[in-house]
């Protein structure tokens, strides 16, 4: 038996959390010995849809005439379509009830947290809905002193310069606008911005916050994966502020790489993410401030090694197997062997 990933509208969101979500779903089934498909056979047992287009619920409804079960990723929420683009405010209540319909299209729903989990299930959702993270490649992502002159090589950054990098949309969900008056505070720093998002969906006032930003801010771009890791491993601090998460890939990244991380203190980090332990959380601009400046300095305890054991909880690998067993669960596909189970169960 294997699973299709409809690829449809991959395009769209490759750059995205979601489009990196999709990558990691091939790759944690691989790795769970689960063979994957990119079209319809007969050996087709079910479909993994990740996206909310309309192309999507004709995907669904395929499956379903064909007998087949659909798993829906649960990737968006309201909450976290609001603050996004042009109009995502205005639209959010009915962004709402279409992610409902097309959810509710599923056999399964599967969201990356505990939190989004809940609040899916607040949409009066009528199937089951199971929390599993995206997960995060950590033998890719991992500690590597080496990049560090590479990075400062490659963005002109002195030995002894201080860089504080963060990584999404440049959209205000993300946190841009506080992340810009992060760098206006902390002038004897480089602030930069990994990310790109098309400027004809980008408010107005966004447009202007980044062409008014401070000197000291840059922003390179979309990078590729290898550039992406560089920047992780060579900085000195990864500033996340976005404002709503479902999970929140780059921060897994970041915590694998060993990167100081301060997030900012939102419900999705609940329960997995703990202040002081694996990471640093800030309610405002002066606490990440304060904390983002004692990293620098050296004040605070390094939360690096906890930070990356967070990762490998959440490795591919430990993704792979979670899915195998809702797949158990679900029927959709057959029990493991007893001795294989146990394996399984300890492994």
């Amino acid at each position: 038996m294997e699973i299709y990933i409809y690829s449809g509208g991959e395009k769209l969101v490759g750059r995205s959390g979601v489009g990196q979500a999709i990558r990691h779903q091939r790759e944690c089934l691989r790795r769970a010995n689960i063979e994957t498909a990119s079209r319809w056979s007969r050996d087709t047992a079910a479909v993994h849809i990740n996206t909310v287009l309309p192309d999507s619920v004709l995907a669904a409804l395929a499956a379903r005439l064909r007998g087949k079960k659909v798993v829906w990723y649960g990737h968006s929420t309201m909450e976290d379509f609001r603050g996004s683009f042009k109009g995502s405010d205005a639209l959010a209540p009915l962004f709402r009830q279409w992610i409902r319909f097309c959810y509710g299209l599923g056999d399964v729903v599967l969201t990356p947290t505990e939190y989004s989990r809940q609040l899916l299930e607040g949409y009066g959702l009528r199937r089951p809905v199971y929390s599993i993270s995206n997960g995060v490649d950590t033998s890719y992502f991992r500690p590597n002193p080496a990049l560090r002159s590479s990075f400062r090589q490659r963005y002109g950054l002195e030995e002894t310069e201080q860089a504080v990098i963060s990584v999404g949309h440049t959209i205000a969900r993300k946190g841009l606008p506080e992340f810009l008056e992060l760098a206006r505070q902390m002038p004897e720093a480089v602030f930069l911005w990994f990310g790109w998002t098309d400027p004809h969906l980008i408010p107005r006032e966004i447009s202007q916050a980044m062409e008014n930003a401070p000197a000291n801010v840059r922003f390179p771009g979309f990078v590729d994966r290898e550039q992406l890791r560089e920047a992780y491993c060579g900085a000195d601090a990864f500033a996340f502020m976005s404002r709503e998460e479902t999970e929140g890939i780059v921060v897994l990244e970041a915590l694998a790489c060993g990167i100081p991380t301060v997030v900012r203190d939102i419900p999705v980090y609940g329960g997995w993410l703990q202040d002081g332990k694996n990471i640093y959380k800030a309610k405002h601009i002066g606490e990440f401030q304060r904390k983002v400046r004692g990293i620098l300095d050296g004040t605070l305890p390094d939360l690096t090694s906890g930070g990356r054991a967070v990762a490998e909880s959440r490795s591919l690998e430990a993704v792979g197997s979670r899915l195998r067993d809702i797949y158990c669960r679900e029927r959709i596909l057959p029990p493991l062997p007893a001795p294989v189970q146990q394996r399984h169960a300890r492994a």
